[in-house]
């Protein structure tokens, strides 16, 4: 293997140039990516760039010292045998490294819609939060109660609408309803069990014919993998880019990382794909060593943190299926927390609010599979680290 191509100069692409030459590996490296960067961290554009605190984020990443030949504004528009096509052009190789993210979801309309994915989209969005302003957040998810929490400091007038029945339905489940409070609390209207059936010029049509007036309106209903340039390639595609364990694809010579990979995951069963900052930094690592013929596996204790409306929140793990335990109450404590654990009684994943201590164990206890005394879960005052089975 001589030359190596790395589609996608997001976090997971600068990590598989690092994980690439710690391994030894000598060859030419080409690190491309669309936006008009050098990489850049994503998790704090709805954090710190949107509350203004820091209008940068780029990866402390050396491309030069690592030799990298970057190419910046360049997209993958198609991929065939040892070859990427690319907006400028072809690139030959004979190992390559598919990082090319997601892209957000967009909603039907013709009025104005601000996503959050890239630096530009944060720069753009803050320059539009200015006190007084309404501001329409669709979607409460971690992204739209991120964007909510910041507008609502910049002295918007915030309204959150979701069309689940409760926030963070996707990733919590049934457990999301107790964050609901907290956008009151903030002075944040939440409307919950209602799709928006359009964006219009002046704010939202819900699908039950209300309105929603608004300034600025931002959609945060998710994203999906940007693979649409594979098409016809021949890789695997599967809500991402299909790899084994050892993030190898269909196509020798050729894995993916990061938000576009969906892998197999021992630990799990089942197939995972995972669209957070954890998964960029530590996937690379595995595929190089892939690349360069070793069988290293990834399967990793999934995690993500959010910080919403004054509260740390944080998750490691799947808990599809699985047991709920909470941990204190929610409707009276600030911190609290809740369990999910397998009919095998292995903790399975773990939440936390404002209890980070809480973390830490549980997801020392999940990468250990340790059985564990369920009766004790459910009183905080324990740690999780005591709740072992004998």
């Amino acid at each position: 293997m001589n030359h190596v191509v790395v589609v996608g100069a997001g976090l997971a692409g600068v990590r598989s140039v690092e994980a690439l030459r710690a391994r030894g590996f000598a060859g030419t490296i080409t690190l491309m990516g669309e936006e008009a960067h050098r990489p850049y961290d994503r998790p704090p554009l709805s954090k710190s760039v949107l509350l203004g605190e820091t209008d940068s984020t780029i990866v402390d990443s050396d491309l030069d010292a690592l030799e990298v030949d970057f190419h910046a504004g360049v997209a993958a528009k198609g991929l065939r045998p040892g070859v990427v096509e690319t907006t400028e052009g072809e690139i030959a190789y004979d190992g390559l490294v598919i990082a090319t993210g997601a892209r957000p979801i967009r909603l039907r309309g013709d009025g104005a819609q601000y996503v959050l994915r890239t630096i530009d989209d944060a720069l753009e969005l803050r320059a539009r939060l200015v006190a007084g302003s309404s501001v329409a957040v669709i979607g409460a998810g971690w992204i739209g109660a991120e964007v909510a929490t910041a507008a609502r400091r910049a002295g918007c007038e915030v309204t959150v609408v979701e069309a689940a029945g409760q926030p963070l339905s996707a990733a919590l489940g049934p457990v999301g309803a107790h964050t609901a409070c907290w956008y009151g609390q903030a002075g944040v209207g939440l409307r919950l069990g209602v799709p928006v059936a359009s964006v219009d010029h002046d704010g939202l049509t819900m699908a039950d014919g209300s309105r929603i007036e608004a300034d600025v309106v931002v959609t945060g209903v998710g994203v999906r993998p940007a693979v649409e340039w594979l098409a016809g390639s021949g890789i695997e595609l599967g809500n991402g880019v299909v790899t084994d364990e050892h993030l190898r694809t269909s196509i020798p010579g050729v894995v993916a990382v990061g938000d576009c990979a969906a892998w197999w995951s021992r630990r799990y069963g089942r197939r995972l794909r995972v669209e957070h900052w954890d998964t960029a930094l530590g996937a690379p690592e595995v595929a190089a060593a892939a690349l360069m013929g070793g069988d290293a596996v990834y399967d990793p204790v999934p995690y993500f943190w959010s910080e919403q409306f004054g509260h740390m929140v944080q998750y490691a793990g799947h808990h599809e299926g699985e047991r709920l335990v909470l941990r204190g109450d929610p409707a009276a404590d600030a911190k609290w927390g809740a369990c999910w654990v397998g009919e095998d009684g292995r903790l399975a994943a773990v939440l936390a609010v404002n209890r980070p201590r809480d973390l830490l164990q549980g997801r020392r206890l999940i990468e250990g599979g340790q059985r564990l005394a369920v009766d004790r879960l459910a009183d905080p005052a324990v740690a999780l680290r005591d709740c072992t089975a004998a």
